[in-house]
């Protein structure tokens, strides 16, 4: 959206630069003829007939003609940066102008290289870059993530005199944002004055937030800004507070936010249309999601994506493949990324053979499959229970496995009681990274069921040396402030009413008959405290602060960095039932939601 900005910011000359570079037009003179004629064109055949005029009236050394006609041939979408590059050197003194026309072009091609070229010629020529050179540069560097480019560009700002320029700041903290140095962002944000600082200011710093994946930060910046009286709505604003609130799980901040789009905005464009659809989607309102795609006036290729991989999420294959087909029929053309949605659908729903068809479909469609569609199809083929035909399909795979494929084919050889094959898969994993945990978990489940006690041994003694614990995380948001927890958190475990809940919830569940599942729990110590560490899973934790703090008839919503366990699964169905609540989870995976004892996914993920 920043890009889009510093696009309009320079389509039009600058104003001063029609002062110092063209003469005034008399309306009635064959200068305005001829401009009259190309702001008419709509495709080349149309631009080369105004050339010819200029041309034929001899107007060609004219510089209000040739910019007017660089511009079109540079700017415009029929035309052609080779013929805007004919015309640019016939002219004997280009100006300023003229030169930023050419950069821009080139940078709207991705072509840095050439926009360079233009520049150093400029500075050859002694014309003076001004605060529309520098923005197109570095729109080029962020496009390309070209950061050496980019920071010689920011001393030749500061040489040249224009680094208090509101629109050259805007484009140094976008570049630096979009190449992932955020530090020196917030220092160009910081050096500005308050008054200086714009919207676009604004929307570049939280987007350079959000591309660095720094959520919070994001969040804590838009209640900065929207505390200041002169702040306005900006739909570029408002897109990255709603992807912070979609990976934070800060459901109310967003739901406030749509509101506040509705209540300032008389129209919403197709951008902050699916930013929304992937905030309700992602935020487990799979009936919000829905009507907003069904509203949709405008959808375009990511709209569809963004709807797929939604339905793909909440375990709804037959319907993700319905809006595929949708898609399809309305003359957008899926890329690979589409098929990863799609597959992934299958996948969730054991919808093997509609994998392949759309495997062998893809194919057709010139998409080069890659590893990750691969291991969409094995793990479809491994949820079903063909363990070993996915294990022959990762053969014929032309690329070697890596650890996720073959971590997905082990747990469904664990799950399906393949212990041969697991034990074979195990081993490949482990040599692929020795500080998998979970595989050493699936392992050492896999030789105790096989009462081979020796290996069991083994695999734990390989834990000791070369496993790494990774700790999991759950947010859960309420009354507007999201709060994290880590499994094993004693802290949390330990505070007063979530110690409390935890305890009645384990006497409710004892008296259902729960005993819990010490299977994923591989730590050399007793049982005790085995069941006391499964006790404290961040879930847990999380579920035990949602009953504390949120109303009875309202929904729980957590998210989940990492895979949900057995143990957490069957913990969550039954307290959904003893407590009557609503209990909606987005692991890694996929979203669970939990009620009356049941879970969507149908124990099955």
């Amino acid at each position: 959206m920043v890009g889009t900005s510093i696009h309009h910011n320079l389509c039009l000359p600058h104003p001063q630069q029609h002062h110092q570079n063209q003469k005034p037009i008399d309306p009635t003179s064959r200068e305005q003829e001829c401009i009259y004629h190309l702001k008419k064109c709509k495709n080349m055949e149309d631009l080369k007939q105004s050339h010819s005029l200029i041309l034929k009236l001899g107007l060609l050394s004219s510089s209000f003609c040739t910019s007017n006609l660089i511009s079109i041939s540079a700017l415009s979408h029929f035309g052609s940066m080779d013929y805007a590059c004919s015309i640019f050197h016939q002219i004997d003194c280009p100006n300023s102008f003229q030169f930023n026309t050419m950069i821009r072009g080139h940078i709207k091609d991705t072509n840095l290289d050439e926009a360079i070229v233009f520049y150093n010629q400029m500075l050859e020529m002694g014309i003076h870059p001004n605060n529309f050179t520098y923005p197109s540069l570095l729109k080029g560097c962020s496009y390309l993530q070209r950061l050496e480019e980019g920071m010689q560009l920011h001393g030749h700002v500061f040489k040249t005199g224009l680094q208090d320029d509101v629109f050259v700041q805007n484009s140094l903290i976008n570049m630096y944002g979009k190449c992932r140095e955020i530090t020196k962002s917030c220092t160009i944000f910081n050096q500005m004055e308050d008054l200086d600082r714009n919207s676009a200011t604004w929307s570049t710093i939280m987007s350079a937030y959000v591309n660095k994946e720094m959520w919070g930060e994001c969040l804590e910046m838009f209640r900065e800004l929207s505390s200041r009286k002169d702040w306005r709505a900006e739909e570029s604003i408002l897109v990255s507070v709603l992807s912070s609130c979609i990976n934070l799980n800060a459901l109310d901040l967003g739901r406030s936010t749509h509101g506040f789009l509705i209540r300032n905005l008389s129209g919403l464009n197709v951008i902050i249309e699916t930013t929304l659809l992937d905030f309700y989607l992602k935020g487990g309102f799979l009936e919000t999601g829905l009507l907003i795609f069904e509203r949709m006036k405008v959808k375009n290729q990511w709209s569809y994506s963004v709807m797929i991989s939604g339905l793909a999420f909440h375990g709804y294959g037959t319907e993700a493949l319905r809006v595929f087909s949708e898609m399809r029929e309305k003359g957008f053309e899926p890329d690979g990324v589409v098929y990863i949605s799609v597959l992934t659908a299958c996948s969730h729903a054991g919808l093997v053979k509609d994998g392949f068809t759309l495997f062998e479909k893809m194919k057709e469609d010139k998409i080069e499959p890659t590893i990750e569609h691969y291991g969409c199809l094995v793990d479809a083929m491994g949820k079903v229970g063909k363990v070993r035909e996915a294990f022959e399909f990762i053969k014929s795979m032309p690329m070697e496995a890596n650890e996720v494929i073959l971590y997905s084919l082990l747990g469904a050889c664990w799950v399906h009681q393949d212990l041969e094959l697991g034990v074979k898969i195990g081993k490949k994993v482990v040599e692929l990274n020795p500080q998998t945990n979970g595989a050493y978990v699936i392992l050492s489940n896999i030789y105790a069921k096989s009462q081979r006690w020796e290996l069991v041994g083994l695999t734990r003694k390989e834990i000791a040396q070369n496993a790494v614990k990774t700790h999991g995380f759950s947010f859960i948001e309420v009354k507007r402030k999201v709060y994290k927890f880590v499994s094993n958190d004693i802290l949390w475990a330990k505070c007063e009413g979530v110690s409390n809940i935890l305890t009645q919830m384990q006497w409710q569940l004892k008296f259902e008959g729960y005993f819990p599942d010490l299977s994923e729990v591989l730590h050399d110590v007793d049982e005790d405290e085995k069941r006391e560490r499964l006790s404290r899973h961040s879930q847990k934790l999380a579920i035990a602060f949602g009953l504390i703090h949120t109303s009875k008839d309202s929904s729980i919503r957590i998210v989940r960095t990492m895979r949900m366990c057995k143990d957490c699964h069957t913990f969550t169905k039954m307290i959904s039932s003893i407590y009557e609540r609503r209990i909606v989870v987005r692991d890694r995976n996929r979203f669970h939601c939990f009620e009356n004892g049941a879970c969507s996914c149908k124990d099955y993920w």
